[in-house]
């Protein structure tokens, strides 16, 4: 990172050092003599941390974890808002099975099933870290992010023998001032095989 004067100075940004306005490619190409020569550093990059699970880093270089307690509250909130947003939308086959016994599509049974078994299975696994640590290893995870999803129907397969697609065509004249329009026409134009 570039600092001039006590501030960073982010690279393809224009800036004015002494009266002088510099363009937003001269950090890139300039020499380290040259930046010097005005007063530009270069010094490290603020160490990176997760904000959601780290307040920052103490002096000697440890990381600041946020209370554990308050953050499984928060992450167990956020789990069983995720798997009602997922529900919602086929809430309505649920609610017209118990208002006029119509029954809901049973795939959609099985999944929503499934979601709540998967929201059951998250919320226990965050609830049973004991650490700040732990529980930003299983959130950013890969097991977390991934919910159960509805198995689309297949396509059916097409006809391996091929396609036949025919060209319609028609021809017209115009002969004193009269329209004369002659008889479609119908040719094989093209075969698809899959």
């Amino acid at each position: 990172m570039f600092v001039l004067n006590g501030k960073p100075l982010a690279l393809d940004v224009a800036f004015e050092a002494n009266d002088t306005l510099y363009p937003a490619n001269w950090l890139r190409l300039a020499s380290p003599s040259e930046r010097e020569a005005i007063g530009i550093t270069e010094v490290s990059d603020p160490p990176v941390y997760d904000q959601r699970f780290y307040w920052g880093y103490t002096a000697s270089g440890t990381l600041i974890p946020k209370d554990h307690g308050g953050l499984v509250s928060g992450w167990s909130d956020q789990t069983s808002q995720t798997a009602y947003t997922l529900l919602l939308p086929t809430d309505w086959q649920i609610v017209r099975q118990m208002d006029d016994g119509t029954r809901a599509d049973p795939v959609i049974v099985a999944w929503r099933q499934n979601i709540r078994q998967a929201t059951s299975e998250k919320i226990n696994s965050i609830q049973s870290t004991t650490t700040t640590d732990e529980l930003a290893s299983y959130v950013t995870g890969s097991g977390y992010p991934v919910w159960p999803q509805i198995n689309p129907p297949v396509p059916p397969t097409p006809d391996p023998s091929g396609v036949v697609f025919s060209s319609y065509a028609t021809s017209s004249l115009l002969t004193d001032n009269s329209l004369i329009t002659s008889a479609p026409s119908f040719t094989t134009s093209s075969i698809l095989t899959f």
